[in-house]
């Protein structure tokens, strides 16, 4: 069937297009080859196709088009407004065009995220490839494809029109987590109390308590290179966690565990290869395991430093010690299961935080939107605090069986309970472990010249406690860090 199916119109009625300054239709794609992405912002596996599809563009700019097609699954994924600051923060830079209503999804019978679908240069159906194919095979499967096209000669591409979208951002460009730093004497930047992954700009930034920039770690490239402070590169790094000698980096594009150290300011790979693992089993040499998008970290007790394996929806470990990498939580499928802990089931794990007294890690899993617990005590087991399913979701304070979130990537223990980033919902909730209920933080209010205005968050991934009233708050979209006082509901741009 493939080869001979018409390929249904893209430039339907109603459709924004993005990346470029008209809707696009088959026959102005006609004489390439045309790879149509179906994607969504919040997925994993959507994101791992980026670094893919850019090598084929890079590979054959002119023989082939990637066009990708914005399929929500969240809310908060059908603005239009949030699927351009998607693009901008994963730099995207073929055409998309953003499809709420899942028109082009039911035309061309997608089931899942992500799907390629290829077309032929006269624009037929010729291929449907559903997850994350293998990368080196596909480049392969493209370029016989374009060497027997082009002996027929159907290659004959014309100039696409883009118009690339771009972020506005300042010191900061969608940042991720930020995480407090125990005092170091020794260390180049003694002052610093603060650390700041700068995700976009592919650097730690290191803050003084009132938000002055000291210094910064990583030569600002997407690179992945240990060495000294302006030497090192990161790739879209988003979790921070410090010991008093090390900051260690979940970097999320270069799937590894970096470390910082903190007297000399260097960087070292301790864990990941830089590039994307499969689900970890077993016991094994952190330099010579391939990770998944770790997206937090955490310190838990003298020696070991956990993190969220996001793309094999695990929780896994690192030994300080012994240098070893070991999972801790999550068979690697997707879904939402509690009981022992090997045999629980996961979903894009993003955010972490320790109660090392009582031997909790508590963790959100993005996907289903849920809070849930790793007790790290005797027989480890997972438990669901608040959560139902894959695409059980929404915006509901209450009790905790009747709590939701919408795709949350910040989380903090702060006394009784948790803060809670909860992004694609732009706001902060709070749960309250000891009356099991969760309740909404009141937007903060900011002084505006002579009066008070109320602004609101946009996409805040972060949230760490700074006091007993006082918050840092991530607000990504916002390209700024937030300082928000919890005892007068007031907030300050802390840093941006």
């Amino acid at each position: 069937m493939f080869g001979i199916t018409r390929a249904p119109a893209l430039n339907r009625p109603g459709l924004s297009w993005l990346n470029v300054d008209q809707p696009l239709s088959l026959d102005a794609l006609r004489g390439r080859i045309v790879i149509l992405d179906f994607w969504t912002f919040c997925c994993i596996n959507c994101l791992h196709m980026i670094p893919t599809l850019r090598q084929i563009e890079d590979a054959y700019p002119d023989d082939v088009a990637v066009i990708g097609v914005h399929s929500p699954k969240f809310t908060a994924e059908r603005d239009p407004g949030s699927v351009r600051q998607a693009i901008a923060r994963h730099d995207i830079r073929h055409p998309v065009v953003h499809d709420p209503g899942m028109i082009l999804w039911d035309a061309y019978c997608v089931k899942a995220w992500p799907t390629l679908v290829l077309l032929s240069p006269q624009g037929h159906v010729i291929g449907q490839l559903s997850g994350e194919p293998d990368q080196d095979r596909l480049l392969q499967g493209i370029g016989e494809m374009i060497r027997s096209f082009r002996r027929r000669g159907e290659l004959t591409p014309t100039p696409l029109p883009l118009k690339p979208v771009v972020a506005a951002s300042g010191k900061l460009r969608f940042p991720g987590k930020i995480t407090a730093l125990p005092r170091n004497p020794a260390g180049p930047w003694r002052t610093a109390r603060w650390a700041v992954a700068d995700t976009g700009h592919h650097q730690v930034v290191l803050l003084s308590d009132d938000g002055e920039e000291l210094g910064r770690i990583g030569s600002g490239a997407a690179a992945f290179t240990d060495g000294t402070p302006d030497a090192a590169g990161f790739r879209n790094p988003q979790g921070l966690a410090a010991t008093a000698n090390a900051l260690y980096v979940a970097d999320t594009g270069n799937h590894s565990l970096r470390r910082i150290d903190r007297a000399r300011g260097t960087v070292s790979t301790v864990a990941g290869m830089g590039q994307r693992g499969l689900t970890l089993h077993g016991v094994s040499d952190g330099r010579a395991t391939a990770l998944a998008s770790p997206w937090d970290v955490e310190v838990a007790g003298d020696t070991m430093i956990v993190f969220a394996n996001a793309g094999t929806h695990q929780i896994a470990a690192y030994d300080r010690d012994g240098g070893t990498v070991r999972a801790l939580a999550g068979t690697g499928a997707e879904a939402i299961v509690d009981g022992p802990a090997l045999c629980a089931v996961l979903a894009q794990p993003s955010g972490l935080c320790m109660d090392a007294a009582a031997g909790i890690l508590y963790f959100i899993d993005s996907e289903t939107s849920a809070i849930r617990r790793l007790s790290l005590n005797g027989h480890p087991t997972v438990e669901t605090l608040v959560g139902a399913g894959l695409f059980e979701f929404g915006d509901e304070d209450g009790a905790l069986a009747d709590a939701r979130f919408q795709h949350p990537l910040g989380l903090a223990c702060f006394g009784p309970g948790l803060v809670v980033a909860d992004t694609y919902n732009s706001r902060l909730r709070f749960i309250d472990l000891a009356q099991g209920t969760v309740h909404t933080i009141a937007d903060p209010i900011f002084d505006c010249g002579s009066g008070v205005c109320r602004h609101f968050l946009s996409e805040p991934s972060s949230v760490t406690v700074a006091g007993p009233n006082r918050l840092m708050v991530s607000d990504t979209n916002h390209h700024r860090i937030l300082e928000y006082r919890l005892d007068t509901g007031r907030a300050q741009t802390w840093f941006e």
